[in-house]
């Protein structure tokens, strides 16, 4: 029987168009009424927690928070608050707790209650961000006097490190195994005795030797001409 009005359905509709317009009209409310709704997570104040809370999942106090989503914001804000967007507070978060945890973005967006794609984007846009900014931050000293460096250093002790990452994929894979037998990068940093940072070459794996990475970078080259004012490191 059922077979049947659907044939007898089916040769009305091609016989009158207008009766084929109303089914399709039907159906599409049909559609409409039972199109699933799209659910937005209630987010919670990523701010509303004591300091406590906040070091143990972001590495910052609500006051380094605040700031960094002050110095960040006019970078990474979005337009409008279309689709639910996060806010600048949420973003640095989100960011702040991949840092913290070196996890997988799932593991990141699970503990955030967001997707990946949005844990992707946001960590990218705040790393720009951040980038932007690094030469405010980041400049060789040439304001205070040589001597009283010197002496800063004299009385303390500075070493260097490597960063642990997960084992890349690809063809350099072991390229980045230190002479510990982990994955990692070798960093270079420049600071002074109060541990203000100067310069930065982050870029090479962990096998390759202090000494080159310091030859290859442009501070090295600087140093070389006798720039800035003929320091020592």
């Amino acid at each position: 029987m059922k077979a049947q009005n659907c044939v007898l359905l089916s040769a009305l509709t091609m016989a009158c168009p207008f009766l084929r317009d109303v089914v399709d009209e039907e159906a599409l409310v049909l559609r409409r009424a039972f199109r699933r709704e799209r659910v937005f997570r209630d987010r919670l104040d990523p701010l509303a927690f004591p300091d406590d809370h906040l070091y143990e999942r972001y590495r910052f106090s609500a006051d380094g928070i605040r700031y960094l989503c002050r110095l960040l914001g006019p970078r990474i804000k979005h337009r409008t608050a279309r689709s639910h967007a996060l806010n600048v507070e949420q973003m640095v978060c989100v960011a702040l707790r991949f840092f913290a945890s070196g996890a997988f973005l799932y593991s990141v967006g699970d503990a955030e209650q967001l997707n990946k794609a949005t844990i992707c984007r946001t960590i990218r846009s705040v790393c720009l961000a951040i980038k932007a900014l690094a030469d405010v931050f980041i400049s060789f000293p040439g304001h205070r006097r040589l001597c009283d460096m010197k002496g800063e250093f004299y009385r303390i002790a500075v070493d260097c490190t490597h960063i642990r990452i997960k084992a890349p994929s690809g063809a350099h894979e072991a390229d980045f195994v230190n002479r510990k037998s982990f994955h990692s990068i070798n960093v270079q940093m420049v600071c002074n005795a109060d541990c203000v940072i100067s310069n930065v070459v982050a870029k090479w794996p962990g096998s390759v030797h202090d000494s080159r990475i310091f030859r290859a970078s442009e501070i090295y080259q600087c140093l070389s001409q006798g720039k800035p004012h003929n320091p020592y490191l």
